[in-house]
């Protein structure tokens, strides 16, 4: 398995996001998700992504059980900031809240479900406005030298404030979309800032909730349980205006013997070394399609060529 460094933080280059296996999808079986993560090891992946409000706490108890035997072999990345409901717990529904106090709140009941010593890496899941960016990083260093912490992240952070948290407490890595449907970070100084700084960049959705992969069209029906019956993006006028997109990534493919998910990936490796995409899947086949894309090199001509096609193209709907 290839690796990659985020900041001073050394994991495989493609990283698992969990949330699915228990939260914004139809229901799983518990013990497949135990065996997949477990394949997902096997296979040289060493990062994983969860989050306190994913079911929520329901995903990090599972990674914790699932990944508790090779516990100092991987990376697992939790996060913080969601306001707390005194009977469903955090919900982006409720609100933000990255409170001092409740960070370190967060961070001990994460350890326990995790069933680890101390966080590799702890993320502010999203910005409060109500509370300073210095206060968040200052907590989070506290956590850091009590040794609870490794390292501090931040999740769809402006620049400004990745460089104010930064000056407290250096940010390891910064989680926020990415993908070749979604490149906001490419203009607004948020990726530009990751370069300056030496802070490791860690796409979420790289592959458009799945819409990249090509597997679904404007006839797909998603289960009132799945997030995307939600949203703007996979209407089936959405579906159907942005299908450009999957045109351009199955002409790549089929240049290189691939798959449109593995272009996909492939374009965001290609974009800078120290980018570490977490694509997220529940599928044995679908995660080993996505590994795939570590042996997809695109040259500078399939570079150039997809960006002068993205050029062309309106993608239609919003991303929430």
């Amino acid at each position: 398995m290839q690796t990659r460094s985020l900041g001073t933080l050394e994991v495989s280059a493609l990283g698992l996001g969990c949330m699915r296996m228990s939260f914004g999808d139809t229901p799983t079986d518990k013990q497949e998700m135990l065996a997949f993560l477990h394949a997902a090891v096997e296979r040289g992946v060493t990062f994983f992504d969860t989050a306190e409000v994913y079911g929520p706490f329901t995903n990090e108890e599972l990674v914790g059980e699932a990944l508790e035997p090779f516990r100092g072999r991987v990376v697992i990345a939790t996060k913080f900031g969601f306001k707390h409901d005194p009977v469903s717990g955090p919900s982006p529904r409720v609100g933000l809240d990255s409170r001092p106090e409740q960070i370190k709140r967060v961070a001990e009941a994460s350890l326990k479900r995790l069933r680890v010593e101390t966080l590799d890496l702890f993320y502010q899941h999203r910005p409060d406005p109500d509370v300073p960016m210095e206060e968040v990083a200052g907590a989070v260093k506290e956590l850091i030298q009590a040794g609870k912490v490794r390292h501090f992240g931040l999740s769809e952070a402006s620049a400004e404030q990745i460089r104010r948290a930064h000056a407290v407490q250096p940010v390891t890595a910064l989680q926020s979309e990415y993908s070749l449907w979604w490149t906001a970070i490419e203009t607004n100084g948020v990726l530009a800032t990751c370069e300056e700084l030496g802070i490791g960049l860690v796409p979420y959705s790289p592959l458009g909730r799945g819409f990249l992969t090509g597997k679904i069209d404007e006839t797909t029906v998603f289960d009132p349980s799945d997030i995307r019956s939600r949203n703007p993006r996979f209407t089936a006028e959405a579906i159907r205006a942005n299908r450009a997109v999957i045109e351009l990534l199955e002409r790549i493919a089929a240049q290189h013997g691939g798959t449109p998910a593995q272009v996909a990936l492939a374009w965001l490796l290609a974009q800078k070394p120290w980018i570490v995409p977490i694509p997220g899947t529940r599928k044995l086949h679908r995660l080993d399609e996505n590994l795939g894309a570590l042996a997809l090199t695109l040259t500078p001509a399939d570079l150039d060529a997809i960006a002068a096609a993205m050029a062309r193209i309106t993608v239609i709907g919003d991303r929430y």
